[in-house]
């Protein structure tokens, strides 16, 4: 069985749409979505949508802080990231906000935690950008679910980490489209990077593949009509940083 691995949508149709037809190229069989399912995008809906169908079919979704903020509109808009959310909770149906309310913060799928942002208190939001907090993450899906891998979003980069020996654990930056086996010797924690709002500099769409037969994943950066998203999110009438920052890819 071969696993897509899909975090921090956020509302970009083009970007899913694109990722999810390159992964059934590749073989995939299952899907995954780890959070951020809507904000910052124009197409909230649509893709909440799009996850309903997948999560019918059997995918595991997780919901992300970005999920949250869209179920009840701020009460005062002070930041952009209010106004986005309001403006989300406005176009999103009762149904969909039912859906979103119904996530679950975790899931596991073949003994491996799927989480938004941390497995230490993911409630929180904690960003794994560094092995510090990493070891905690691992510490806590160890403990708490009997997991020595996870797989988690919010970072908005591929990133991945691994604890030898020693326990300390290492980063490592994955290179797109190079599988990587994860020994079963080890606790792996991967970063499945963002879909629908790269941050790295790079406009391209971010996914990652796990197999789980050869216990392998492969992170993958996939081009896709950005520039069509940020002339949705115009004229939606959503802040102008959110379009920049699909143009710039960070």
């Amino acid at each position: 069985m071969i696993v897509a691995l899909l975090s921090d949508l956020h509302a970009n149709l083009r970007a899913l749409d694109a990722c999810l037809a390159h992964a059934r190229a590749a073989g995939a069989t299952q899907f995954a979505v780890l959070g951020d399912l809507v904000g910052y995008g124009p197409e909230p809906v649509a893709v909440v949508e799009r996850v309903m169908a997948l999560a019918a079919a059997g995918a595991p979704v997780v919901r992300g802080n970005h999920d949250d903020a869209a179920l009840h509109a701020p009460a005062g808009r002070q930041t952009v990231q209010d106004l986005s959310a309001a403006w989300t909770h406005a176009q999103l149906s009762p149904a969909h906000r039912a859906f979103l309310l119904d996530l679950p913060l975790t899931a596991t799928l073949d003994d491996t935690l799927l989480v938004h942002a941390s497995a230490h208190e993911p409630q929180q939001w904690e960003y794994v950008d560094r092995p510090e907090l990493a070891r905690r993450c691992l510490r806590a899906a160890e403990t708490g679910w009997g997991c020595k891998r996870v797989f988690c979003g919010h970072v908005h980069e591929q990133l991945l980490y691994y604890r030898g020996a020693d326990g300390k654990p290492m980063a490592f930056s994955p290179v797109p489209g190079v599988p990587v086996p994860l020994s079963p010797h080890r606790s792996w924690l991967a970063v499945a990077g963002s879909v629908g709002q790269p941050r790295d500099g790079d406009p391209r769409a971010m996914y990652a593949l796990f197999d789980v037969a050869q216990a392998r994943i492969a992170f993958h950066r996939i081009a896709y009509d950005h520039a069509g998203t940020a002339a949705a999110i115009r004229a939606v009438g959503l802040p102008e940083g959110f379009a920049q920052r699909l143009e710039r890819g960070r």
